[in-house]
């Protein structure tokens, strides 16, 4: 995993969600032994909670742990994850990948908890694991040739951490054996990641880089383009966007963004190579100045 490019005094939105969730376990660990309150029935993800209309459970259950343990891990995941996402795509980006991947291996574990409630529904979910492993999924759909150090010590490439956890989450989901483990929701919640990066992620981005690329153009009607010799080309190449005026921006549009624009409505934003994605960078910022 490698550091951001520059150096923030204010604290990013994944180290704000660690905070978050640790304090919310610290009152979990207070109300237990002091104030000994039924929050819990309440805020964590039940069948009989949802039967009730405790709709709220889908969120409020992603911030509460059963033990140390369990807090230490998510902790972790998000930590090396979320920064990355977060880093890659933006902090609201970020936390809509977690915060939706939670929510959907929610409504997956309560489908199976109304479906099999001998197996799904006879202890409450609790923890960021859902969402955690949406973050996951969306770093190796983003980086599926990435390295992780599984354990701190196994080198995986992240596509196959990736096919492996859904593997494994799909087995016990359909072969439950463990009713302490949400195995649904962890299932849920990489299915989440996937299609946030390759469905939603995919819609809004492709439509922010289309208009961003149509406002680029010159608003002068029918010009004529020259076309660049050789050397252009070449030029191009080591500059994604020329500091060029109207001219320069139209042909650039035309031939570098607009074929780019194709092939994340074919493929997804995950297929675009290292250049392709400093060009977009490179759009964006001569928007910027415009």
């Amino acid at each position: 995993m490698r550091e951001p490019a520059y150096q923030s005094r204010r604290l990013s939105a994944s180290v704000m969600l660690m905070i978050v969730i640790t304090i919310a376990f610290a009152f979990q660990q207070i109300n237990a032994v002091y104030v000994r309150k039924p929050f819990e029935d309440f805020l964590a993800l039940s069948r009989g909670g949802i039967s009730r209309g405790f709709f709220w459970q889908f969120i409020t259950f992603q911030f509460l742990h059963r033990g140390g343990l369990h807090l230490i891990f998510n902790l972790i995941g998000i930590w090396f994850f979320g920064r990355f996402v977060e880093e890659r795509l933006g902090a609201p980006r970020m936390l809509g990948v977690y915060f939706t991947s939670g929510v959907l291996g929610g409504l997956l574990h309560m489908v199976m908890a109304f479906v099999a409630p001998q197996f799904f529904g006879l202890w409450p979910v609790f923890g960021a694991s859902a969402g955690v492993c949406g973050l996951l999924a969306a770093f190796a759909t983003l980086e599926p040739e990435a390295t992780i150090l599984l354990f701190f010590v196994i080198p995986v490439r992240a596509r196959y951490l990736l096919v492996a956890s859904v593997g494994i989450a799909l087995f016990f989901t359909v072969v439950p054996s463990d009713p302490g483990i949400a195995h649904a929701a962890h299932l849920g919640g990489l299915l989440g990641g996937i299609a946030y990066i390759r469905r939603g992620l995919h819609w809004e981005h492709l439509l922010s880089e289309r208009l961003q690329a149509r406002r680029l153009r010159p608003r002068r009607a029918n010009r004529e383009l020259v076309k660049a010799p050789a050397s252009k080309r070449a030029f191009w190449q080591r500059s994604p966007l020329a500091e060029d005026e109207d001219l320069s921006a139209a042909d650039f549009i035309s031939k570098e963004v607009d074929p780019i624009l194709d092939k994340i409505s074919a493929h997804g934003i995950q297929s675009l190579t290292e250049r392709e994605r400093k060009i977009l960078e490179a759009a964006r910022a001569k928007m910027a100045k415009r």
